[in-house]
């Protein structure tokens, strides 16, 4: 395939570069002529370990850097065009789409009518910018998306200092699309690749970039507040309690799915006990860890949050039936302290929603009397399936996987399990 990118920098120069080495045929637009020109006599413009071997072995073959004189040609040989431009954020934190835009038009002057192309962001955007502002955009230059060309985004994943490593030894390949043409045009641009190739909605790609920066950055700050903590609580020896941590095989031993995965909020005794107790005792010491209030709110808040979807899956009528599938607060433990489902039923209950019953493999005993909620209870799964109008995964047991192939009711699955 014919490729065409849309800047030089980290990301735009690895890209251009690693779908040569795929075999493609790339051209690199660079509107920086010292950089361009950099480029163009075999040299990187930063450092960035195996690109520069890279740049040697594709310069003037499959990789073609030009400027924006030779950009019509490129663009009407390209089967894709790719933007890897500059998103920065500004003061209020919106994402500037100016050089993004421009280079959509600038392609959009260029291109040859008729002729299907996709045109495929790689740079960071938030959620929902390519539906709710480039196709509209596009639309308003009476291009048809999914008709005269189609649209896409392929975020990456990559770290400066590992960018070729990373482009090469990827862990998987995202692609936003928007219709069936694009979709395969694109699994084209990655045939010769052996990781997994994901096709999803425009949304969820965008979201996906999002999704893994924001928990690195989550994570970072966390531990930064948390050695703010134990600086105002004193006594702690910080590095080595950080070090123990790391020692943890819940993160050496397991995948991340086993922690970052959403649900109905943490329960049991230990979560919820250890962390109002630490954000307690440091607000008593004088400081407000604002990530941990935050933690703990979000963690009030999902119960209402989940019966707001059940409520919304049962409608207006109080009296059909909703089953409970899981009472304790997690599979493999008869646990119910602070269990996530008490909590949805009772927010049920507070709107008017008394026909409710529930079904736990091993827990219900211990529930019932835990809670004694005016509610009613079935001894088997068969049972709750026939019984519930509309059912409710509150607890991730696996024998609930297969809730969908046994019943055509409504299922809210509140552990995404499904």
């Amino acid at each position: 395939m014919v490729i065409t990118v849309f800047g030089l920098g980290f990301v735009g120069l690895t890209t251009s570069l690693g779908f040569a080495e795929y075999g493609h045929k790339v051209y690199g637009v660079e509107i920086n002529h010292q950089r361009l020109e950099t480029i163009k006599g075999g040299k990187l413009p930063f450092l960035e370990p195996g690109l520069d071997d890279a740049l040697i072995r594709h310069l003037g073959a499959g990789f073609n850097p030009i400027g924006i004189d030779q950009l019509e040609q490129a663009v009407k040989e390209s089967d894709c065009i790719y933007y890897c431009v500059g998103t920065p954020y500004g003061k209020d934190g919106q994402a500037d789409l100016t050089y993004l835009f421009a280079a959509i038009d600038q392609t959009i002057a260029a291109r040859e009518e008729g002729k299907y192309q996709v045109l495929v962001v790689k740079s960071t955007i938030p959620p929902s910018t390519t539906s709710t502002k480039i196709i509209p955009h596009l639309q308003e230059k009476g291009l048809k998306v999914g008709v005269d060309l189609g649209v896409a985004n392929n975020p990456e994943f990559l770290r400066e200092g590992h960018c070729w490593d990373d482009f090469i030894n990827a862990d998987r390949i995202v692609l936003g699309v928007s219709d069936d043409q694009s979709a395969q045009m694109l699994r084209e641009v990655y045939a010769t690749v052996k990781e997994p190739v994901f096709c999803v909605s425009l949304n969820t790609g965008e979201f996906i970039k999002y999704l893994s920066n924001t928990l690195l950055a989550t994570l970072i700050s966390y531990s930064n507040e948390m050695s703010i903590v134990a600086d105002t609580i004193g006594g702690i020896d910080i590095a080595q309690a950080f070090r123990i941590l790391h020692m943890d095989k819940r993160w050496g031993g397991a995948t991340m799915a086993s922690y970052v995965y959403p649900g109905c909020g943490y329960g049991g005794y230990c979560l919820p006990k250890d962390t109002n107790a630490l954000y307690a005792v440091t607000r008593t010491a004088g400081f407000d860890a604002k990530i941990l209030h935050h933690v703990i709110d979000t963690n009030d808040h999902m119960p209402q949050f989940i019966a707001q979807k059940v409520i919304k899956a049962v409608g207006l009528d109080k009296g059909r039936c909703i089953g409970m599938l899981g009472l304790s607060f997690k599979p493999g433990s008869d646990d119910v302290r602070d269990t996530p489902s008490a909590k949805i039923i009772k927010a049920l209950l507070d709107e008017g929603y008394t026909n409710i019953c529930g079904y736990d493999p091993v827990a219900i005993e211990e529930f019932s009397t835990h809670y004694q909620l005016p509610m009613g209870y079935v001894d088997s799964y068969e049972k709750i399936l026939e019984k519930a109008d509309v059912l409710v995964i509150a607890t991730a047991w696996p024998e609930f996987k297969d809730v969908k192939e046994r019943t055509i009711k409504a299922v809210v699955d509140c552990r995404y399990m499904l």
